[in-house]
């Protein structure tokens, strides 16, 4: 028959509507993805849609709660011949095996009054993709049908793109992990087992590195490590798993490096990325730590300069003023911890703590972070140390006392084959050492400065004799917290030390304070 008059012929108006639909699943594949666009798709056929592997698992659905209900009030009523939502799912699923069966492109399989349809993403099922079905009414329109062989390639392409960027967001976690792995294995001095972790991503491991920390806003920081990655392509780039605001950056030393290293840390770049960074002096690889918190302490610095980038600038550790005595004294202070041996499986044993103890005393609270454990976990075994020990870890003076055998214990220095006369048995004899002295005097030059107040120098002396408490120090120098706190961040300036976020300089500085004791006493 043919249309009357001032109609539009049907068949206009279904390629219309067609075409309009086509243009808008386009649409939300990109703004919605492929929930977006299953959920749009089951209200468009007023029926639910599924995305089922050849398995038959439900990868994902949209429609079917609403179904569900429905087809509860329905039975409630006595409409027996609506079918359930697990009746529903189930005919789904057997559309979906039957096309992978007859390796068919699209199927539909009839049941009572309903129909499940199947249609794959693109081409044969002859993978693990899913497909797409649905369950409509026995008697619904052709175009149902159309539209969901249109909905489908445009499905697969969605699917595709997420199951890509899921792969991707997994390797790069998975190389995230690595990277840090190398790291704390570097920290705890576990050179040999760092490298053959490293071998299986680039680059390589240098025998000499310089440490650049760089601090920046913690919602840019992926974003920031990626601009490093790219930036310095022979560095290792870690985001910090204490700080969140932290970028660790481990950099081969020699020419080219450094000329590729210097653009980063100019003061357009930091200036546009809003950060700060400090670097350490070139280290040997297994001195890590020692690099990381000079780089810190230079952070601290550069956070006051106008050009926001700082180098550490030289100062001897005291493990290496010590030398070969010290490391014997480390060796029998810390006997009691190496030959600890656990009591259960899962208990630590003497590395454990040791490591548990360096990081510690390097980050505090931030420690579990650190070594990816609770922190009931270190606080157990920082008690156990303290009980192996016999210390007393809530006073600075025991924390340095540990510090410094942890430290002349990892240096590498060659302890004495045995106690000559004379030599120091406790830390004070180490710290009375006249080459020790002058280390401490050095540290502490920048405060005896005549521009610089008493208050600055007592403060820093109150702070140390109140166990790194500011409060404390508050009370016993009758002001508020907030000005102890502000002459700490002065002494920060002018020892180009960190004092207030660790690691911090508080161990040296109650070492430094004690040999000059020490010496005045004698």
């Amino acid at each position: 028959m043919d249309a009357s008059p001032g109609t539009v012929p049907e068949t206009v108006v279904d390629a219309t509507d067609r075409a309009r639909d086509v243009l808008e699943l386009q649409r939300l594949a990109r703004g919605s993805g492929t929930q977006g666009l299953l959920g749009w798709l089951a209200g468009r056929i007023g029926a639910p849609v599924f995305l089922i592997h050849p398995s038959g698992r439900i990868a994902a659905q949209a429609g079917q709660d609403g179904q569900a209900a429905q087809a509860g009030q329905d039975a409630q009523a006595g409409h027996d011949g609506q079918p359930s939502g697990e009746d529903i799912r189930e005919l789904a699923v057997q559309a979906v095996r039957t096309a992978v069966a007859r390796k068919a492109s699209s199927i539909s399989v009839d049941h009572d009054a309903s129909t499940g349809v199947a249609v794959t993403l693109g081409g044969l099922p002859e993978t693990d993709d899913p497909l797409l079905a649905a369950v409509v009414s026995r008697w619904a329109p052709p175009a149902k049908a159309r539209l969901l062989a249109d909905a489908a390639p445009v499905l697969g392409l969605s699917w595709q793109a997420e199951r890509l960027e899921t792969q991707r967001q997994r390797q790069r976690r998975a190389d995230a992990h690595i990277r840090e792995a190398v790291l704390r294995l570097l920290m705890n001095g576990h050179i040999a087992d760092a490298r053959q972790v490293a071998a299986a991503l680039l680059p390589t491991l240098a025998e000499t590195v310089q440490i650049h920390v760089v601090e920046g806003p913690p919602a840019q920081r992926r974003q920031l490590a990626d601009n490093l990655a790219v930036s310095l392509t022979d560095a290792w780039v870690v985001p910090c798993p204490v700080y969140r605001d932290h970028v660790f950056v481990l950099a081969p030393v020699d020419t080219e490096a450094r000329a590729a290293a210097s653009s980063p840390w100019t003061l357009p770049a930091l200036i546009a990325n809003a950060c700060v960074a400090g670097s350490s002096a070139a280290v040997p690889l297994q001195d890590t730590a020692v690099g990381y918190a000079q780089a810190f302490h230079a952070l601290a610095a550069a956070r006051h300069r106008d050009l926001r980038h700082c180098t550490f600038a030289a100062s001897a550790d005291p493990a290496l003023v010590i030398g070969a005595a010290g490391a014997r004294w480390a060796q029998e202070f810390l006997a009691p911890l190496r030959s600890y041996r656990r009591r259960r499986p899962q208990d630590p044993d003497g590395s454990e703590l040791l490591a548990t103890a360096s990081s510690w005393l390097s980050f505090s609270g931030g420690a579990s972070a650190h070594l990816k454990v609770h922190r009931n976990t270190v606080t157990a075994r920082m008690a156990l140390v303290q009980e192996l020990l016999s210390l007393d870890l809530d006073r600075i003076g025991d924390q340095s006392t540990l510090s410094l055998a942890v430290r002349l214990s990892s240096s590498g220095i060659p302890a004495a084959p045995g106690p000559a006369e004379g030599d120091p048995v406790d830390v004070d004899g180490l710290l009375a050492l006249p080459d020790v002295v002058d280390w401490a005097e050095r540290q502490l030059r920048p405060l005896q400065d005549p521009g610089i107040s008493d208050a600055v120098r007592e403060t820093l002396a109150t702070w140390l004799a109140a166990d790194a408490r500011i409060e404390a120090a508050a009370e016993t120098l009758g002001v508020s917290t907030a000005g102890v706190r502000k002459r700490l961040i002065r002494i920060e300036i002018l020892l180009e030390r960190s004092l207030l976020r660790p690691p911090s300089a508080v161990h040296d500085l109650w070492l430094a304070h004690r040999a000059i004791a020490l010496a005045r006493s004698c």
